[in-house]
């Protein structure tokens, strides 16, 4: 029960502790251009999408096999595409070109991707003590680095959509708490029921994929007609990879 509640301590603060630390950062910013938020969002599509990529499905491709994750992905998508459903209702009183009203709904969206994103995270960590401490430890590392530019990308468009500094911070830190649930159940199933974890990967992989084409994307492209966000989406990419390695 020690380990158990130490494992638990442990996701909960390295999942906390980058997303805070970015949404603090994205709270500390000064009032935004169209072309900074139009950045950062192209930045984070890169890095969800090199998570998707090299980290998510990869995993779950090698403790399961490719009907389960298939399986895992679709249910993400459709279960975003629900949510992205209730927040568009919720938002139907503003009027469409409403920048703040768009803003906000990005933000809320990407903290509920990044609050599912954050439980199979926390399932590799739970799972990576189990093997071995210095495992857990390397990925629980890994996750705090790249959970701080996905802070910084849920709490700039919650700011610049009219939403209180305490309320973004709330919200960041909520997103956070889901890595801890998320060791608690793999340091119970990490030795069970791999499949489990590889559906659950698979599930935030579908997830991420729906944010980065359907929110984050067009949101960067609609702020900004430039050339940046193909930057900032490239650049997302390889600080994706980059993060994996640390």
């Amino acid at each position: 029960m020690e380990h158990l509640i130490k494992t638990t301590l442990l996701g909960l603060f390295f999942g906390t502790f980058g997303t805070t630390l970015g949404g603090i950062l994205g709270i500390t910013f000064k009032k935004s251009s169209n072309k900074f938020l139009s950045f950062i969002l192209s930045v984070a599509s890169g890095l969800m999408t090199a998570i998707v990529c090299f980290e998510l499905i990869p995993e779950a491709l090698e403790i399961s096999n490719i009907s389960t994750v298939l399986c895992g992905i679709i249910f993400g998508i459709i279960l975003m595409i629900l949510c992205d459903m209730i927040v568009e209702k919720k938002f139907n009183y503003m009027n469409s070109n409403d920048k703040k009203g768009n803003l906000l709904k990005t933000g809320i969206i990407v903290s509920i991707g990044l609050a599912i994103h954050n439980f199979p995270e926390g399932l590799a960590i739970g799972s990576g003590f189990e093997a071995s401490i210095t495992l857990g430890y390397s990925l629980a590392i890994a996750i705090a680095l790249h959970d701080i530019p996905e802070g910084i990308s849920m709490a700039v468009p919650m700011k610049n959509g009219g939403m209180s500094p305490i309320r973004v911070i709330f919200y960041v830190v909520l997103s956070g708490i889901t890595t801890g649930i998320g060791a608690f159940f793999g340091a119970i199933v990490g030795g069970i029921s791999e499949t489990i974890i590889a559906l659950c990967l698979a599930f935030a992989a579908g997830a991420m994929l729906y944010i980065v084409s359907g929110e984050l994307i067009p949101e960067s492209n609609s702020l900004y007609k430039g050339k940046l966000p193909a930057i900032g989406n490239i650049g997302g990419f390889v600080l994706g990879i980059l993060s994996m390695l640390a």
